[in-house]
Protein backbone atom coordinates (compact mmCIF):
# COMPACT_ATOMS: atom_id res chain seq x y z
CA UNK A 1 0.00 0.00 0.00
CA UNK A 2 1.01 3.55 -0.47
CA UNK A 3 3.38 5.28 1.82
CA UNK A 4 4.92 7.85 -0.41
CA UNK A 5 5.34 11.35 1.58
CA UNK A 6 3.93 9.93 5.03
CA UNK A 7 6.28 8.55 7.58
CA UNK A 8 6.10 4.64 8.05
CA UNK A 9 6.07 5.24 11.86
CA UNK A 10 2.34 7.22 11.32
CA UNK A 11 1.01 3.76 10.23
CA UNK A 12 -0.40 0.56 11.94
CA UNK A 13 -1.54 -2.30 10.15
CA UNK A 14 -4.00 -3.84 12.81
CA UNK A 15 -4.69 -6.97 10.77
CA UNK A 16 -2.70 -8.84 8.02
CA UNK A 17 -5.23 -9.59 5.34
CA UNK A 18 -4.84 -8.67 1.90
CA UNK A 19 -7.27 -6.08 -0.19
CA UNK A 20 -10.63 -7.93 -1.46
CA UNK A 21 -12.81 -7.10 -4.72
CA UNK A 22 -14.64 -4.14 -3.52
CA UNK A 23 -16.64 -1.03 -5.00
CA UNK A 24 -14.65 1.20 -2.70
CA UNK A 25 -11.81 2.27 -0.67
CA UNK A 26 -13.26 2.93 2.60
CA UNK A 27 -11.59 6.05 5.09
CA UNK A 28 -13.67 5.64 8.19
CA UNK A 29 -13.05 9.29 9.81
CA UNK A 30 -14.32 9.62 13.57
CA UNK A 31 -11.09 11.73 15.07
CA UNK A 32 -9.01 13.38 12.17
CA UNK A 33 -13.04 15.44 10.87
CA UNK A 34 -10.94 17.52 8.36
CA UNK A 35 -9.47 17.66 4.56
CA UNK A 36 -6.25 19.56 5.22
CA UNK A 37 -3.37 18.10 6.37
CA UNK A 38 -5.00 14.80 7.46
CA UNK A 39 -2.38 11.57 6.90
CA UNK A 40 -5.37 8.72 7.21
CA UNK A 41 -6.94 10.88 4.08
CA UNK A 42 -3.93 11.25 2.27
CA UNK A 43 -3.13 7.90 2.46
CA UNK A 44 -6.09 6.59 1.70
CA UNK A 45 -6.39 8.49 -1.59
CA UNK A 46 -3.04 6.92 -2.57
CA UNK A 47 -4.34 3.68 -1.15
CA UNK A 48 -7.41 4.14 -3.38
CA UNK A 49 -5.43 5.39 -6.81
CA UNK A 50 -3.21 2.39 -6.16
CA UNK A 51 -5.87 -0.06 -5.99
CA UNK A 52 -7.64 1.79 -9.22
CA UNK A 53 -10.99 2.91 -7.37
CA UNK A 54 -12.78 5.15 -5.88
CA UNK A 55 -12.34 6.35 -2.48
CA UNK A 56 -15.32 6.36 0.02
CA UNK A 57 -15.20 8.63 3.64
CA UNK A 58 -17.80 7.36 6.33
CA UNK A 59 -18.77 9.11 9.52
CA UNK A 60 -20.77 7.56 12.03
CA UNK A 61 -22.55 9.75 13.79
CA UNK A 62 -24.50 9.32 17.44
CA UNK A 63 -26.32 11.87 19.18
CA UNK A 64 -26.58 9.23 22.12
CA UNK A 65 -22.75 9.38 22.44
CA UNK A 66 -21.33 9.24 26.02
CA UNK A 67 -21.72 12.84 26.93
CA UNK A 68 -22.03 14.11 24.05
CA UNK A 69 -24.31 17.49 24.55
CA UNK A 70 -25.75 19.57 22.06
CA UNK A 71 -23.49 22.01 21.98
CA UNK A 72 -21.18 19.80 20.98
CA UNK A 73 -23.13 17.93 18.47
CA UNK A 74 -23.35 21.50 16.99
CA UNK A 75 -19.41 22.07 17.06
CA UNK A 76 -19.13 18.60 15.29
CA UNK A 77 -21.71 18.61 12.45
CA UNK A 78 -20.42 21.91 11.55
CA UNK A 79 -16.95 20.27 10.99
CA UNK A 80 -18.78 17.86 8.90
CA UNK A 81 -20.15 20.55 6.66
CA UNK A 82 -16.37 21.79 5.67
CA UNK A 83 -15.53 18.01 5.24
CA UNK A 84 -18.75 17.21 2.76
CA UNK A 85 -17.75 20.45 0.29
CA UNK A 86 -13.97 20.00 0.45
CA UNK A 87 -14.34 16.11 -0.52
CA UNK A 88 -16.93 16.73 -2.72
CA UNK A 89 -14.53 19.60 -4.40
CA UNK A 90 -12.07 16.48 -5.20
CA UNK A 91 -14.35 14.31 -6.16
CA UNK A 92 -14.23 12.22 -3.10
CA UNK A 93 -17.38 10.14 -1.44
CA UNK A 94 -18.73 11.24 1.89
CA UNK A 95 -21.48 9.29 3.61
CA UNK A 96 -22.99 10.47 7.31
CA UNK A 97 -25.05 7.96 8.88
CA UNK A 98 -26.70 8.30 11.92
CA UNK A 99 -25.57 5.66 14.52
CA UNK A 100 -23.24 4.55 16.92
CA UNK A 101 -19.64 4.86 15.23
CA UNK A 102 -18.59 1.07 14.65
CA UNK A 103 -22.27 -0.10 13.57
CA UNK A 104 -21.53 2.29 10.64
CA UNK A 105 -18.13 1.45 10.07
CA UNK A 106 -19.13 -1.97 9.90
CA UNK A 107 -21.60 -1.45 7.41
CA UNK A 108 -19.86 0.68 5.35
CA UNK A 109 -17.07 -1.61 5.46
CA UNK A 110 -19.32 -4.76 3.47
CA UNK A 111 -18.41 -3.50 0.55
CA UNK A 112 -15.07 -2.14 0.83
CA UNK A 113 -11.39 -3.13 -0.62
CA UNK A 114 -9.32 -2.01 2.46
CA UNK A 115 -10.37 0.36 5.45
CA UNK A 116 -8.39 3.51 6.20
CA UNK A 117 -8.85 4.40 10.14
CA UNK A 118 -7.58 7.28 12.40
CA UNK A 119 -5.57 7.04 15.29
CA UNK A 120 -7.78 7.68 18.46
CA UNK A 121 -6.35 7.01 22.18
CA UNK A 122 -9.35 6.69 24.46
CA UNK A 123 -10.26 3.79 25.14
CA UNK A 124 -13.59 2.95 23.59
CA UNK A 125 -12.62 3.98 20.15
CA UNK A 126 -9.53 1.82 20.60
CA UNK A 127 -11.30 -1.09 21.13
CA UNK A 128 -13.53 -0.26 18.12
CA UNK A 129 -10.93 -0.27 16.57
CA UNK A 130 -9.25 -3.85 17.56
CA UNK A 131 -12.93 -5.13 16.94
CA UNK A 132 -13.32 -4.18 12.89
CA UNK A 133 -9.60 -5.48 12.29
CA UNK A 134 -10.01 -8.98 13.73
CA UNK A 135 -13.53 -9.22 11.96
CA UNK A 136 -12.94 -7.97 8.90
CA UNK A 137 -11.78 -9.74 5.85
CA UNK A 138 -9.77 -6.95 4.48
CA UNK A 139 -6.79 -5.09 5.62
CA UNK A 140 -7.66 -2.15 8.36
CA UNK A 141 -4.83 0.76 8.30
CA UNK A 142 -4.36 2.84 11.06
CA UNK A 143 -3.26 6.13 10.38
CA UNK A 144 -2.21 9.04 13.65
CA UNK A 145 -2.26 12.50 11.87
CA UNK A 146 -3.49 14.09 15.51
CA UNK A 147 -0.69 14.25 17.20
CA UNK A 148 2.96 15.90 16.07
CA UNK A 149 5.07 13.28 17.32
CA UNK A 150 3.42 9.37 17.01
CA UNK A 151 3.04 8.45 20.42
CA UNK A 152 4.68 5.41 20.22
CA UNK A 153 7.78 7.34 18.96
CA UNK A 154 8.14 9.75 21.29
CA UNK A 155 8.31 7.13 24.22
CA UNK A 156 7.38 3.56 25.00
CA UNK A 157 6.01 3.86 27.97
CA UNK A 158 4.06 6.46 30.53
CA UNK A 159 5.77 9.81 30.89
CA UNK A 160 5.65 10.89 34.28
CA UNK A 161 6.58 14.74 33.98
CA UNK A 162 6.80 17.22 30.86
CA UNK A 163 10.63 17.65 31.98
CA UNK A 164 10.86 13.42 30.61
CA UNK A 165 8.82 13.53 27.70
CA UNK A 166 10.60 17.18 26.18
CA UNK A 167 13.42 16.28 25.04
CA UNK A 168 12.08 12.94 23.70
CA UNK A 169 9.50 14.90 21.41
CA UNK A 170 12.09 17.94 20.03
CA UNK A 171 14.44 15.04 18.86
CA UNK A 172 11.47 14.16 16.46
CA UNK A 173 9.88 17.56 15.75
CA UNK A 174 11.65 18.08 12.30
CA UNK A 175 11.18 14.63 10.85
CA UNK A 176 7.49 15.21 11.29
CA UNK A 177 6.66 18.75 11.10
CA UNK A 178 6.99 17.82 7.17
CA UNK A 179 4.24 19.64 5.15
CA UNK A 180 1.66 16.93 3.80
CA UNK A 181 0.78 16.95 0.72
CA UNK A 182 -2.39 16.74 -1.19
CA UNK A 183 -2.86 13.83 -3.83
CA UNK A 184 -5.91 13.96 -6.24
CA UNK A 185 -7.99 10.90 -6.99
CA UNK A 186 -7.50 9.44 -9.73
CA UNK A 187 -11.13 7.48 -10.12
CA UNK A 188 -14.28 9.70 -9.37
CA UNK A 189 -16.52 8.68 -6.32
CA UNK A 190 -20.23 8.21 -8.01
CA UNK A 191 -21.33 5.60 -5.75
CA UNK A 192 -24.93 6.33 -5.07
CA UNK A 193 -24.34 5.02 -1.20
CA UNK A 194 -26.75 6.61 1.24
CA UNK A 195 -26.10 8.94 3.38
CA UNK A 196 -27.57 12.01 5.62
CA UNK A 197 -27.12 15.71 3.37
CA UNK A 198 -24.19 16.87 5.63
CA UNK A 199 -23.61 20.04 3.87
CA UNK A 200 -26.40 21.68 5.50
CA UNK A 201 -25.17 21.68 9.44
CA UNK A 202 -29.04 23.11 10.57
CA UNK A 203 -30.76 20.47 8.78
CA UNK A 204 -28.83 18.33 9.85
CA UNK A 205 -29.44 18.78 12.98
CA UNK A 206 -33.10 18.62 12.40
CA UNK A 207 -32.40 15.31 10.93
CA UNK A 208 -31.38 13.51 14.05
CA UNK A 209 -33.37 15.52 16.53
CA UNK A 210 -30.64 17.56 17.54
CA UNK A 211 -31.71 21.28 19.28
CA UNK A 212 -28.60 23.33 19.54
CA UNK A 213 -28.42 27.20 18.63
CA UNK A 214 -25.49 28.80 17.39
CA UNK A 215 -22.85 29.17 20.78
CA UNK A 216 -19.92 30.99 21.41
CA UNK A 217 -17.93 29.42 18.80
CA UNK A 218 -18.33 28.22 15.00
CA UNK A 219 -16.94 24.70 14.35
CA UNK A 220 -15.04 23.55 11.00
CA UNK A 221 -11.87 23.38 10.12
CA UNK A 222 -12.40 26.84 7.60
CA UNK A 223 -13.06 28.48 11.26
CA UNK A 224 -10.18 26.33 13.21
CA UNK A 225 -8.16 27.84 10.46
CA UNK A 226 -9.37 31.82 10.96
CA UNK A 227 -8.78 31.17 14.44
CA UNK A 228 -5.29 30.38 14.46
CA UNK A 229 -4.57 33.08 11.60
CA UNK A 230 -6.13 36.14 13.71
CA UNK A 231 -4.66 33.88 16.84
CA UNK A 232 -1.17 34.33 14.94
CA UNK A 233 -1.62 38.47 14.45
CA UNK A 234 -3.44 39.10 17.39
CA UNK A 235 -2.78 36.97 20.33
CA UNK A 236 0.31 35.29 20.18
CA UNK A 237 2.44 37.57 21.25
CA UNK A 238 0.75 38.41 24.40
CA UNK A 239 0.23 34.40 25.57
CA UNK A 240 2.87 33.74 27.67
CA UNK A 241 1.98 36.74 30.03
CA UNK A 242 1.23 35.09 33.63
CA UNK A 243 -0.90 38.34 34.03
CA UNK A 244 -2.72 37.46 30.33
CA UNK A 245 -6.39 38.64 31.04
CA UNK A 246 -8.52 35.56 31.41
CA UNK A 247 -11.52 36.59 29.31
CA UNK A 248 -10.03 34.96 26.46
CA UNK A 249 -9.00 37.93 24.22
CA UNK A 250 -5.36 36.18 24.12
CA UNK A 251 -6.23 32.44 24.36
CA UNK A 252 -5.80 30.37 20.93
CA UNK A 253 -9.04 28.57 21.19
CA UNK A 254 -7.26 26.21 19.39
CA UNK A 255 -7.76 23.28 21.76
CA UNK A 256 -11.73 23.11 20.59
CA UNK A 257 -10.73 22.70 16.80
CA UNK A 258 -7.97 19.87 18.16
CA UNK A 259 -10.24 18.30 20.02
CA UNK A 260 -12.46 17.61 17.13
CA UNK A 261 -9.80 16.99 15.00
CA UNK A 262 -10.75 20.00 12.75
CA UNK A 263 -7.01 20.84 12.39
CA UNK A 264 -3.84 19.82 12.46
CA UNK A 265 -1.26 20.61 15.38
CA UNK A 266 1.22 19.80 12.91
CA UNK A 267 -0.20 22.98 10.97
CA UNK A 268 -0.55 24.74 14.11
CA UNK A 269 3.28 24.28 15.38
CA UNK A 270 4.36 25.14 11.81
CA UNK A 271 2.78 28.40 11.64
CA UNK A 272 3.59 29.45 14.88
CA UNK A 273 7.21 28.81 14.34
CA UNK A 274 7.00 30.68 11.32
CA UNK A 275 4.84 33.59 12.90
CA UNK A 276 7.85 35.69 13.70
CA UNK A 277 6.75 36.47 17.06
CA UNK A 278 9.23 36.41 19.98
CA UNK A 279 11.30 33.75 20.39
CA UNK A 280 9.85 33.48 23.88
CA UNK A 281 6.17 33.50 22.35
CA UNK A 282 6.77 30.92 19.99
CA UNK A 283 8.53 28.74 22.64
CA UNK A 284 6.01 29.37 24.86
CA UNK A 285 3.19 28.07 22.67
CA UNK A 286 5.11 25.41 21.05
CA UNK A 287 5.86 23.62 24.80
CA UNK A 288 1.50 23.71 24.96
CA UNK A 289 0.63 22.84 21.87
CA UNK A 290 3.30 20.33 21.67
CA UNK A 291 4.39 18.58 24.88
CA UNK A 292 1.58 19.25 27.19
CA UNK A 293 -0.47 18.29 24.47
CA UNK A 294 0.97 15.16 23.96
CA UNK A 295 2.18 14.19 27.12
CA UNK A 296 -1.75 13.75 27.78
CA UNK A 297 -1.93 11.64 24.95
CA UNK A 298 1.28 9.71 26.44
CA UNK A 299 -0.81 9.05 29.74
CA UNK A 300 -4.00 7.75 27.80
CA UNK A 301 -1.91 5.75 25.70
CA UNK A 302 0.23 4.16 28.06
CA UNK A 303 -2.30 4.33 31.19
CA UNK A 304 -5.60 2.00 31.24
CA UNK A 305 -6.87 3.33 33.60
CA UNK A 306 -6.18 7.12 32.85
CA UNK A 307 -10.00 8.12 33.84
CA UNK A 308 -9.80 6.71 37.39
CA UNK A 309 -8.38 8.05 40.71
CA UNK A 310 -5.92 4.63 41.19
CA UNK A 311 -3.85 6.06 38.15
CA UNK A 312 -2.67 9.05 40.22
CA UNK A 313 0.88 8.99 41.38
CA UNK A 314 1.64 7.10 44.65
CA UNK A 315 2.92 10.40 46.33
CA UNK A 316 -0.33 12.24 45.89
CA UNK A 317 -2.51 9.28 46.60
CA UNK A 318 -0.58 8.97 49.51
CA UNK A 319 -0.81 12.84 50.75
CA UNK A 320 -4.40 13.31 49.78
CA UNK A 321 -5.19 10.32 52.01
CA UNK A 322 -3.32 11.07 54.98
CA UNK A 323 -5.53 14.38 54.56
CA UNK A 324 -9.21 12.90 54.11
CA UNK A 325 -10.76 13.39 57.34
CA UNK A 326 -8.99 17.14 57.69
CA UNK A 327 -12.22 19.52 58.40
CA UNK A 328 -13.04 21.27 54.98
CA UNK A 329 -13.64 24.74 54.98
CA UNK A 330 -16.54 24.21 52.78
CA UNK A 331 -18.54 20.89 51.91
CA UNK A 332 -20.88 21.49 48.45
CA UNK A 333 -22.17 18.51 46.34
CA UNK A 334 -21.99 17.86 42.79
CA UNK A 335 -25.81 19.79 42.18
CA UNK A 336 -24.62 22.58 44.01
CA UNK A 337 -21.11 22.94 42.28
CA UNK A 338 -22.93 22.67 38.97
CA UNK A 339 -25.64 25.28 39.89
CA UNK A 340 -22.35 27.95 40.85
CA UNK A 341 -23.85 28.02 44.24
CA UNK A 342 -20.72 28.16 46.46
CA UNK A 343 -19.29 30.80 48.62
CA UNK A 344 -16.44 31.88 46.08
CA UNK A 345 -17.81 34.18 43.49
CA UNK A 346 -14.37 33.86 41.66
CA UNK A 347 -15.36 29.66 40.96
CA UNK A 348 -19.22 30.40 40.30
CA UNK A 349 -18.10 32.28 37.31
CA UNK A 350 -15.49 29.91 35.93
CA UNK A 351 -18.58 27.86 36.55
CA UNK A 352 -21.43 29.68 34.89
CA UNK A 353 -18.71 30.28 32.32
CA UNK A 354 -17.88 26.54 31.68
CA UNK A 355 -21.71 26.15 31.89
CA UNK A 356 -23.17 28.50 29.58
CA UNK A 357 -19.87 28.73 26.49
CA UNK A 358 -18.35 25.33 26.84
CA UNK A 359 -15.23 27.08 27.20
CA UNK A 360 -12.68 28.35 30.39
CA UNK A 361 -8.97 30.11 30.33
CA UNK A 362 -6.38 27.69 31.56
CA UNK A 363 -5.78 29.44 34.38
CA UNK A 364 -9.39 29.16 35.34
CA UNK A 365 -9.82 25.70 35.03
CA UNK A 366 -6.97 25.30 36.80
CA UNK A 367 -8.64 27.09 39.72
CA UNK A 368 -11.94 25.72 39.15
CA UNK A 369 -10.27 21.80 39.77
CA UNK A 370 -8.13 22.80 42.68
CA UNK A 371 -11.18 24.20 44.73
CA UNK A 372 -13.44 21.32 43.60
CA UNK A 373 -10.56 18.81 45.43
CA UNK A 374 -11.08 21.68 48.88
CA UNK A 375 -14.64 21.58 48.74
CA UNK A 376 -15.62 17.62 48.42
CA UNK A 377 -16.04 15.29 51.30
CA UNK A 378 -13.06 12.50 49.84
CA UNK A 379 -10.59 13.22 47.14
CA UNK A 380 -11.79 10.21 45.11
CA UNK A 381 -15.13 12.41 45.01
CA UNK A 382 -13.54 15.35 44.42
CA UNK A 383 -12.06 13.60 41.06
CA UNK A 384 -14.99 12.25 39.89
CA UNK A 385 -17.40 15.17 40.27
CA UNK A 386 -14.55 17.00 38.12
CA UNK A 387 -14.30 14.56 35.52
CA UNK A 388 -18.00 14.32 35.33
CA UNK A 389 -18.04 18.14 35.20
CA UNK A 390 -15.47 18.84 32.60
CA UNK A 391 -16.45 16.07 30.34
CA UNK A 392 -20.03 17.61 30.58
CA UNK A 393 -19.50 21.06 29.86
CA UNK A 394 -16.42 21.54 28.15
CA UNK A 395 -16.30 21.55 24.16
CA UNK A 396 -13.46 20.29 24.60
CA UNK A 397 -13.70 17.68 27.42
CA UNK A 398 -13.11 14.15 26.56
CA UNK A 399 -10.34 13.94 25.00
CA UNK A 400 -6.73 13.30 26.40
CA UNK A 401 -5.67 17.02 27.48
CA UNK A 402 -9.27 16.73 29.38
CA UNK A 403 -8.14 13.00 31.59
CA UNK A 404 -4.44 14.59 32.09
CA UNK A 405 -6.12 18.15 33.23
CA UNK A 406 -8.08 16.54 35.68
CA UNK A 407 -5.61 14.60 37.35
CA UNK A 408 -3.12 17.08 37.30
CA UNK A 409 -5.51 18.79 39.80
CA UNK A 410 -4.83 15.92 42.25
CA UNK A 411 -0.80 15.91 41.38
CA UNK A 412 -0.23 13.45 37.90
CA UNK A 413 2.55 15.25 35.85
CA UNK A 414 3.59 17.78 38.77
CA UNK A 415 5.28 17.55 41.97
CA UNK A 416 4.79 17.82 46.02
CA UNK A 417 4.73 21.02 47.49
CA UNK A 418 4.94 22.51 51.12
CA UNK A 419 2.08 20.61 52.94
CA UNK A 420 -1.77 21.97 53.62
CA UNK A 421 -4.71 20.44 55.61
CA UNK A 422 -6.94 18.89 53.38
CA UNK A 423 -4.84 18.91 49.96
CA UNK A 424 -1.96 17.57 51.84
CA UNK A 425 1.29 18.23 49.43
CA UNK A 426 -0.53 18.45 46.01
CA UNK A 427 -0.24 22.28 44.31
CA UNK A 428 -2.56 24.60 46.55
CA UNK A 429 -4.61 27.55 44.17
CA UNK A 430 -6.35 30.17 46.51
CA UNK A 431 -8.21 33.09 45.87
CA UNK A 432 -5.54 35.13 46.75
CA UNK A 433 -3.31 33.57 44.22
CA UNK A 434 -5.69 34.34 41.83
CA UNK A 435 -5.86 37.77 42.32
CA UNK A 436 -1.96 38.46 42.21
CA UNK A 437 -2.05 36.54 38.52
CA UNK A 438 -5.34 38.14 37.20
CA UNK A 439 -8.08 41.02 37.80
CA UNK A 440 -10.74 38.53 39.41
CA UNK A 441 -13.46 41.36 40.11
CA UNK A 442 -13.04 42.20 36.32
CA UNK A 443 -13.40 38.61 35.16
CA UNK A 444 -16.42 38.26 37.14
CA UNK A 445 -17.59 41.02 35.19
CA UNK A 446 -17.20 39.80 32.27
CA UNK A 447 -18.67 36.61 32.97
CA UNK A 448 -21.88 38.21 33.64
CA UNK A 449 -22.00 40.30 30.88
CA UNK A 450 -21.34 37.63 28.35
CA UNK A 451 -23.42 35.09 29.85
CA UNK A 452 -26.28 37.12 31.19
CA UNK A 453 -25.94 35.13 34.61
CA UNK A 454 -26.08 36.94 37.88
CA UNK A 455 -23.09 35.35 39.68
CA UNK A 456 -23.89 34.61 43.30
CA UNK A 457 -21.67 35.74 45.84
Amino acid sequence: MATSLIDEDRLTALNDRQPARGAYVLYWMQASVRTRENHALEYAVRTANELAMPLLVGFGLDPQYAEAQPRSLRFAVEGLRDVARALARRDIGFVVRQGKPLDVARRLAADAAAMIVDRNYLRPPRRWRRQLASSLEIPVIEVESNVVVPVGVASDKREWAARTLRPKLHDHLDRFLTELTTTAIDHRADLGVESLDAGDADGLLDTIGVEAPPGRFAGGESQANAVLTRFLDEGLEQHPGADVAVNGDASSHLSLYLHFGQISPSTITRRVMASGASPQAIDGFVEQVVVRRELAHNYVWFEPDYDKFSALPDWSRTTLDLHRDDAREALYTKAELEAAATHDRYWNAAMVEMRETGYLHNRMRMYWGKRILEWTNTPEYAFRVALELNNRHFLDGRDPNSYANVAWVFGLHDQAFAERPVIGKVRPMTPSGLERKIDAPAYVAHVSERTGVEIAE
